[in-house]
């Protein structure tokens, strides 16, 4: 078997333009694509400031409904820092410090929606 890697993940939204913003502006993600196909449906396509694997903000899936999506975790090499970027930015997290284990230091965050994702630095000890 071949596969190789995660490419896109569909993260449910409700309005493309105003995820778009959040994801572009306020988590500097970069648009890869935004354009139209099938039957008045759009793509919009971004990656993390880092690159790797991709979402795309979706509308058209009756069995993912806007603010479903959870657990989906965002790394850093610096999570005060980047916490702190963030803030600024205007995302507020759902915990008042950084939880800690051994695998590693997160917070949590919501989208406009709802949907949830975790800004993690992962301990590089850990796991081997």
């Amino acid at each position: 078997m071949a596969l190789s890697s995660i490419e896109v993940i569909s993260v449910p939204v409700t309005d493309q333009d105003a995820a778009k913003e959040f994801y572009s502006q306020t988590l500097g993600f970069t648009v890869g694509m935004d354009a139209a196909f099938g039957d008045a449906m759009r793509w919009v396509m971004l990656r993390p400031p880092g690159g790797g694997t991709a979402i795309t903000l979706v509308t058209w899936f009756d069995a993912m409904t806007p603010g479903s999506q959870r657990g989906t975790v965002l790394g850093c090499d610096d999570i005060e820092q980047t916490a702190a970027d963030l803030k600024e930015r205007g995302v507020v997290f759902h915990e008042d410090a950084i939880a800690e284990a051994a695998w590693g230091r997160w917070l949590t965050f919501s989208d406009p929606d709802g949907n949830g994702w975790v800004l993690q630095q992962t301990n590089p000890d850990f796991g081997g």
